[in-house]
C-alpha cells in the first residue's frame, strides 16, 4: 500500500492518498474542526458505458440505455432488506447517484462513522439481483423516467445534448427509456457488475471528522485483493459538427426556459479543467451579472432572473452553456451570438478578467469549508485523473492573454445551438 501526502502551500490544506493493495484508491481529507463526515465510494462507471469489453479475445457488447442508473438503485437492496434501513439505523443520511461517467454512493454521519463505512462498502461489494427484485425495480425507474420526460429543465437540457452529439451517449438520458430498461435482466446487472465494481476501477472518498487509521483497517479488511481485471470501452467517433441549431418542445411551463450550448473540443484531465476553468472565466466576463450584456438583457425585458453560466467534459465531450428563462430565447440566443463575435474582436479587458478570476477564486477557496464539497471533488478529480488543488492551481496562473487564446478556437458559431421549452400551445 502507498500512501502519499498532498499538500496546497497557497491555502495551507493537505489530505491523503492511497493506493490499496487492492486496487482501490483511498483519498482522505480530514476536517477536525466540523462535526460530520462524508463518504462517497464510487466507480468509473456511467450512463455513456454502453459498448465495452471485459475480454480482450472477444468482441465489444451493447447494453441497454439506463443500465447503469438501474444497478445503482438495486445495489442498496439485499437479502437482509434495504441498505438504507441500516444506515437509518446508525443516525446517518444515504443516497447515491449516476452521471454520465460516473456512479457514486455515499453517507454523511455525526456519530458511528466505522459502522456506516463498513455498511458502505459491504453493501456495494455485495450485488443480489432476482428476477423479483429487478422487475420491481422496472415500474419504479419506470415512473422516474415519465417524471423527467415532463420536468422542463431536465428536457431543455437534453434537447440541447441531441441538437450537439451525432454517436456519442452523453445524448441520451442517463435512465434510459421505458423501452430500454424492459430489457434489463438480472444477468445483465451482474455481467455489467463485474465490469466495472472491480476496486481498481473504484474510488473511495472521505472528508470531515474521521480518523484516517479506523478508515484504512476498515478498507483492508472488507477491500481484498483480486486478479487483474480486464476492461475496455469503445470509442466513440463523433464528428465535430453538431445536429442541429435548433430544438424545441411545449411543456408546462409559465416563461420559456432556454439552453445555449457550444460544442468544443474533448480534452481530459489537467487539460480539460484548464478548458473548462478558462471558458468559466469567458462566460462570465460576456454574460456574468456583473456584464454589461447581462444588465443590458435585463434592461430590455429579457431577462428576470440571472442566467446560468456552465461548461461540462467528460469522455469524449465537452460542452460550454448559458441557460436561463426570457420571453424571446431566439432574441436572447442572437444577442448571445452577436457578443461573442464582439468580443473576439475586442478581447477581454484587464478589468474584467481580473473581477471574473478573483470571483471564481473566493469560490473555490470557499469549496474547502464544506465537507461534502471537499469530499465529492476529491472523487471526481480522481475520476478525471486530475488533484484537488489543480483548480486552485490553474486559477491562480491563468493569464488574461489564456482567455483572449482560448476565445479565439471556442464558441463557435456553427458548433452553437439553442434549446428552448415554450409554454403550451407557443413555440
Amino acid at each position: 500500500m502507498k500512501q502519499t501526502i498532498v499538500k496546497n502551500p497557497r491555502i495551507g490544506e493537505q489530505y491523503y492518498e492511497i493506493e490499496h493493495d487492492s486496487g482501490l484508491k483511498v483519498l482522505c481529507y480530514p476536517m477536525e474542526r466540523f462535526q460530520s463526515a462524508y463518504a462517497l465510494f464510487g466507480t468509473r462507471y456511467g450512463s455513456i458505458d454502453r459498448i465495452f469489453r471485459d475480454d480482450p479475445v472477444k468482441g465489444f457488447k451493447t447494453v441497454p440505455d439506463g443500465i447503469a442508473h438501474y444497478l445503482e438503485h438495486k445495489l442498496f437492496e439485499s437479502e437482509e432488506g434495504d441498505a438504507f434501513g441500516l444506515f437509518a439505523k446508525y443516525g446517518a443520511s444515504a443516497n447515491a447517484f449516476t452521471s454520465f461517467d460516473r456512479t457514486a454512493y455515499l453517507f454523511s454521519c455525526t456519530e458511528h462513522f466505522g459502522d456506516c463505512l463498513r455498511a458502505l462498502l459491504n453493501f456495494v461489494q455485495s450485488p443480489y439481483f432476482t428476477e423479483e427484485n429487478v422487475e420491481k425495480e422496472r415500474g419504479i425507474i419506470g415512473q422516474e423516467i415519465r417524471m423527467y420526460d415532463d420536468d422542463p429543465s431536465w428536457q431543455v437540457f437534453f434537447r440541447l445534448l441531441g441538437a450537439l452529439y451525432h454517436t456519442h451517449p452523453v445524448k441520451i438520458d442517463i435512465a434510459g427509456t421505458v423501452d430500454s430498461i424492459a430489457k434489463i435482466t438480472p444477468e445483465l446487472l451482474y455481467d455489467c457488475y463485474r465490469s466495472f465494481y472491480s476496486l481498481d476501477q473504484m474510488a473511495l472518498a472521505i472528508a470531515g471528522r474521521f480518523s484516517v487509521e479506523e478508515a484504512l483497517s476498515i478498507v483492508d479488511e472488507l477491500c481484498l485483493p483480486k486478479p487483474p481485471h480486464f476492461l475496455e470501452r469503445e470509442v466513440v467517433k463523433e464528428p465535430s459538427s453538431i445536429v442541429s441549431a435548433y430544438a424545441s418542445r411545449s411543456l408546462d411551463v409559465a416563461l420559456p426556459l432556454f439552453q445555449i450550448g457550444w460544442k468544443e473540443p474533448p480534452c481530459e484531465g489537467v487539460d480539460g479543467l484548464k478548458a473548462e476553468t478558462e471558458i468559466m472565466l469567458l462566460l462570465s466576463c460576456m454574460f456574468g451579472e456583473g456584464s454589461k450584456f447581462y444588465n443590458d438583457l435585463r434592461d430590455d425585458g429579457l431577462i428576470t432572473a440571472g442566467l446560468d453560466l456552465d461548461a461540462m467534459w467528460g469522455r469524449g465531450y465537452f460542452l460550454s452553456m448559458v441557460g436561463g428563462e426570457s420571453k424571446d430565447p431566439k432574441e436572447v440566443a442572437r444577442r448571445v451570438a452577436a457578443q461573442i463575435a464582439r468580443q473576439k474582436e475586442t478581447g477581454v479587458e484587464e478589468a474584467d478578467f481580473q473581477r471574473v478570476r478573483r470571483l471564481l477564486y473566493g469560490r473555490a477557496v470557499l469549496s474547502f469549508s464544506r465537507v461534502s464539497d471537499v469530499a465529492n471533488s476529491l472523487l471526481t478529480s480522481s475520476f478525471c485523473d486530475t488533484g484537488l488543488f489543480d483548480r486552485l492551481e490553474i486559477i491562480a496562473a491563468v493569464t488574461r492573454e489564456d482567455l483572449i487564446r482560448r476565445l479565439k478556437t471556442s464558441f463557435l458559431p456553427e458548433r452553437m445551438a439553442l434549446s428552448a421549452i415554450y409554454p403550451k400551445g407557443k413555440s
